[in-house]
């Protein structure tokens, strides 16, 4: 399959309709990104015709639906190039995904008095769940600050190593604010020369470049699938084997047992240890499909496409008078976000809508980014997807101009 925007922009449906009697101009994607009939296809034939609860059922329908569940988890294993199936844990979404490395890898290996080391670039869900670690279980959280290009600080990442205190560094592959792509490779090896184990939020960057979690060595790597165009309510834990053997289980009951008795239980094996209750079959085929859409498309391909509209938007953007950038990292992705002179993030979005373009707008879940960067009222924000076109970014830049002119 060759990278034809125009083709691929046929497969959303939703990219078809009007919005307040003008052509969608959805630069949301960084959000939640829309969904091909791909996706939308298998999860309706999985509840039309192949659905029951995995796992359990010695007939026909529980076998199929098991076999299809398991199949999503090695198409993520191979996509991920993780070394074995059984290192991907599915979950709820990347936030789920944190806050179970946080209790069970924080407070069940982790020691009070070690650090974990995280950023001022976070998203919430990357900071939040440490915070409620270091207050709960005495840990020491510790901030990497962030240049004034939006780029993390390696030299204070070295500083807050140095110790030899931290446990585990928490960071972002790609910022859902500013954009920056971080060296993932590098962060990897300055924190395991330091003794330290390293996540990566892979939120942003699992859907705009190939992940390779061994080339990586990444010790955990988290990911969401409805902005893989995938569905809601699935999300991924890569995390290396002998990690997931010893870190105990997050919530109680399901498959996460081996075996129980009134007098206790003892736990599965991983990734079913980690997987307590019914999971989310049918989102986990919809995750399959949308793996196996981008995959055909080719990440190479849909990163040089984005690549070429990062250039684009970076020129158009820089044109409009009033206009100000948060970061400009020479390693980014389509993720763009702005503030106009005079108007407020929640105005201009709104006056953007009425020209039927869908942009973001407040703190985007990074509150102590945004003080970083003194824009405490928040921004606005432009993500792109594989779909979204050098047009649709013209037409942001016209419409900007149109409303500085309105609020001026």
């Amino acid at each position: 399959m060759s990278f034809d925007v125009r083709k691929i922009r046929e497969d959303f449906p939703i990219l078809a309709q009007m919005q307040r009697g003008k052509p969608l101009v959805f630069l949301d994607s960084g959000a939640s990104a829309q969904k091909p009939r791909q996706v939308i296809g298998a999860m309706m034939r999985c509840m039309e015709s192949a659905y029951a609860n995995v796992h359990r059922g010695a007939y026909y329908l529980s076998e199929t639906a098991t076999e299809a569940y398991e199949a999503s988890r090695r198409a993520v294993a191979t996509f991920l190039n993780a070394a074995r199936a059984e290192e991907i844990v599915f979950t709820a979404n990347s936030t789920m995904a944190i806050n179970l490395v946080a209790h069970c890898y924080g407070r069940g290996i982790l020691k009070p008095g070690q650090a974990v080391v995280t950023s001022e670039m976070e998203h919430h869900a990357n900071m939040v769940p440490w915070q409620m670690l270091r207050d709960a279980h005495g840990i020491e959280l510790r901030y990497v600050r962030v240049t004034d290009a939006g780029e993390l600080d390696l030299e204070d990442l070295a500083a807050k190593l140095k110790d030899g205190k931290v446990g585990l560094v928490a960071v972002t592959h790609m910022s859902n604010v500013l954009g920056t792509v971080t060296p993932a490779a590098q962060i990897a090896r300055m924190a395991h020369e330091a003794g330290a184990k390293v996540l990566f939020d892979g939120s942003q960057a699992a859907v705009h470049r190939k992940v390779d979690v061994q080339a990586l060595d990444a010790d955990f790597y988290v990911f969401t699938g409805h902005k893989l165009y995938g569905p809601t309510g699935i999300g991924v834990l890569y995390a290396k084997h002998a990690l997931l053997e010893a870190m105990p289980p997050f919530l109680g009951g399901g498959d996460m047992i081996a075996t129980v008795s009134l007098a206790g239980s003892t736990w599965a094996a991983p990734p079913a240890r980690f997987e307590a209750g019914t999971p989310a079959i049918v989102e986990a085929i919809g995750l399959h499909a949308a793996i196996d859409y981008v995959t055909a498309i080719g990440l190479p391909a849909i990163e040089a496409h984005e690549r070429a509209l990062v250039d684009h938007a970076m020129a158009v953007l820089s044109q409009v008078e009033g206009l100000s950038l948060l970061g400009r990292a020479q390693d980014r992705g389509g993720v763009f976000a702005f503030s106009l002179d005079n108007a407020h993030a929640h105005d201009l979005s709104t006056l953007l809508d009425r020209a039927g373009i869908a942009v973001r707008a407040g703190r985007h879940c990074a509150e102590p980014l945004h003080e970083r960067f003194g824009v405490e009222g928040g921004t606005c924000r432009a993500s792109f997807g594989l779909y979204t076109t050098p047009e649709e970014i013209d037409f942001l830049g016209a419409a900007l101009v149109k409303a500085r002119e309105f609020f001026a």
